[in-house]
């Protein structure tokens, strides 16, 4: 393995690169306190990048603020300072250039799952008729061929995240944000969700950006694993190159001693933000 696989430098503030699929210039963004009284800042000088076709996770204590960036470069919320932009072009309201893949269940309960996967290109302008013919080859494509006809209450757990997968790829957009995705799931689907994502990834190599608590998940997935602080004013405090040879299996890939190297040293450097993490959660 090459001393690049367990890469970590400290993030600079990213300059604009013909190849940028997201950029994040010292992004900061605070809130109203619960007392009423003054501000609470979540997400402090946040600088960071995703390159076109890159798969990056962010990884940090609970409550840091990871969900917070993923809002932000999804355009559901505006940043207090900072600006951010898909492929060099800043954006007002929802970016247009993104699918997002929420943790809980976004499906609609009385769409069948057909339904579900076609509901968001009939918004973009297919007919019907187009529509269901590209949901159908997503069903193919994610191993659900013949449940298309399944409301969301007869699948399981997996059924329903394949299905969500299916809803945001169909749209075919560059960039892809994920807000731990398979948290809910038990380790045997999750592990089995993963390989699969990231075989689907591997057909077009989307941008992707990844919030995890799992690092295991994040060192499998990745080519670049960025570390965030302890909040608040939380920001990017490292970040890890993922030098593992593609195509990847999640369950095997985990057990390699490159693996374990490289997560013993990103461990190194998120281990001391979980426990201020953990200690502020205390007072």
């Amino acid at each position: 393995m090459s001393e690049s696989a367990v890469d970590v430098r400290t993030p600079a503030t990213p300059r604009a690169q013909p190849g940028e699929a997201l950029r994040f210039d010292r992004v900061t963004c605070s809130f109203r306190s619960n007392s009423g009284a003054g501000l609470y800042t979540a997400v402090r000088d946040a600088s960071l990048s995703v390159d076109t076709g890159e798969f990056v996770s962010v990884v940090g204590p609970t409550g840091c603020g990871k969900s917070t960036l993923l809002n932000v470069a999804a355009g559901l919320l505006r940043p207090t300072s900072g600006t951010i932009t898909a492929f060099g072009s800043s954006f007002a309201g929802l970016n247009r250039d993104a699918a997002y893949l929420f943790q809980g269940e976004s499906l609609m309960p009385w769409g069948r799952a057909i339904d579900n996967i076609a509901v968001g290109l009939r918004f973009h302008g297919k007919s019907r008729a187009e529509a269901l013919e590209i949901a159908q080859d997503w069903l193919d494509r994610v191993g659900l061929h013949s449940h298309g006809a399944l409301f969301p209450h007869q699948m399981s757990g997996g059924m329903r995240k394949r299905v969500a997968i299916a809803q945001a790829l169909a749209l075919n957009p560059p960039i892809i944000l994920m807000d731990e995705p398979f948290s809910a799931l038990d380790i045997q689907t999750r592990q089995m969700m993963e390989t699969e994502l990231l075989d689907l990834w591997s057909q077009d190599r989307k941008s992707v950006l990844f919030i995890t608590h799992d690092l295991e998940e994040a060192i499998s997935l990745s080519d670049r694993v960025v570390v965030l602080s302890a909040g608040p004013g939380t920001h990017p405090i490292a970040e890890f190159t993922i030098d593992l040879p593609r195509p990847r299996e999640v369950a095997d890939i985990r057990l390699s001693p490159d693996f374990l190297r490289l997560h013993t040293a990103i461990w190194g450097v998120l281990k001391e933000e979980v426990l201020k993490g953990y200690a502020q959660g205390k007072r």
